[in-house]
């Protein structure tokens, strides 16, 4: 486990706790210095980064992701690389294994948040804000929070089988495995720029996205022809507006999902999908797993 100052004590004590249920591993925290800031305590740092020269798994827990990683840090995950060592980040801690250079080329993830600014930064990495974790063999990346347990399980498994990341399963009162490739079940509200031209339109769209609306409609309620409406569009929201409206419309039934038990036929119809083939499609599309799935993760009891 590597600890720097604004390491984020939640990703730093998952894979502390998780490995530790297993006897089969030893765990060690080491950093460029004997302590770490936390925020609101401090972390004992015991080791050197020398012991990385040691070990078979380095951990890279979050970090503040505007922190500038220490030199020491970038050559010791270097070198450890360049001897065969598993490097694996949890949440931002993505940009602290991104500043090595060394997930050039590859897909990773990263907590949602931090996606955008991750591939901005790093614009020669893959970055997928949409799955749990990435396994690239020696390389693994993990989304944010509870998604570092999900990959800690999956180390487990890759090491020593499923009957033993079962048990450590057990001991973390969740499931061995969430859907595989599985998203992070985040869709960002549709976004309605305050003061902005479309904002009226976007907010009539919000209101009416149960309707069969098409370009031409949009375009009409806007006051403008379908090629001035799709270009200001784009240059107001970064989309077009029906992939703006069925967001939108996705949005409304996640709302939906989680708090009725309206069958799925119904949701769709309701925010404006025709058939129910459709909107599981586009909800998959979008949300990243079945209207099933996200109603059995997040419905309210």
């Amino acid at each position: 486990m590597v600890a720097m100052d604004s390491v984020v004590p939640f990703d730093f004590a998952t894979p502390v706790d998780a490995f530790n249920w297993v006897d089969r591993y030893r765990v060690r925290v080491c950093g460029p210095k004997r302590t770490a800031d936390a925020g609101c305590f401090e972390v004992k740092v015991p080791h050197g980064l020398e012991i990385l020269s040691e070990v078979d798994t380095i951990m890279l827990p979050g970090h503040d992701p505007d922190m500038v990683v220490p030199k020491p840090v970038v050559e010791a995950l270097r070198k450890a690389a360049a001897r065969g060592t598993r490097i694996a980040s949890i949440c931002t801690g993505a940009f602290v294994f991104a500043a090595t250079g060394l997930l050039d080329g590859l897909r990773v993830t990263t907590h949602w948040l931090g996606a955008e600014k991750l591939a901005a930064r790093y614009p020669a990495l893959e970055v997928d804000p949409d799955v749990l974790y990435v396994d690239n063999g020696q390389f693994l990346t993990s989304a944010g929070a509870a998604a570092g347990l999900d990959l800690c399980l999956h180390m487990i498994r890759r090491d020593h089988g499923s009957a033993v990341a079962a048990d450590a399963a057990r001991f973390a009162v969740m499931p061995l495995e969430r859907e595989g490739g599985q998203a992070q079940f985040i869709v960002t509200p549709p976004a309605t720029p305050q003061g902005a031209e479309l904002e009226p339109l976007l907010k009539w769209m919000e209101s009416n996205a149960a309707r069969e609306l098409t370009l031409e409609d949009l375009a009409r309620q806007a006051g403008m022809s379908t090629r001035t409406l799709n270009r200001r569009f784009r240059d107001q929201t970064g989309t077009t507006p029906l992939q703006w409206l069925h967001r939108a419309r996705i949005r409304q039934a996640q709302h939906l999902l989680e708090t009725t038990r309206d069958p799925v036929e119904l949701i769709a119809s309701r925010v404006g999908f025709g058939s129910a083939t459709a909107f599981r499609d586009r909800f998959k599309r979008i949300a990243g797993t079945s209207p099933q799935s996200y109603r059995a993760a997040f419905q309210s009891p």
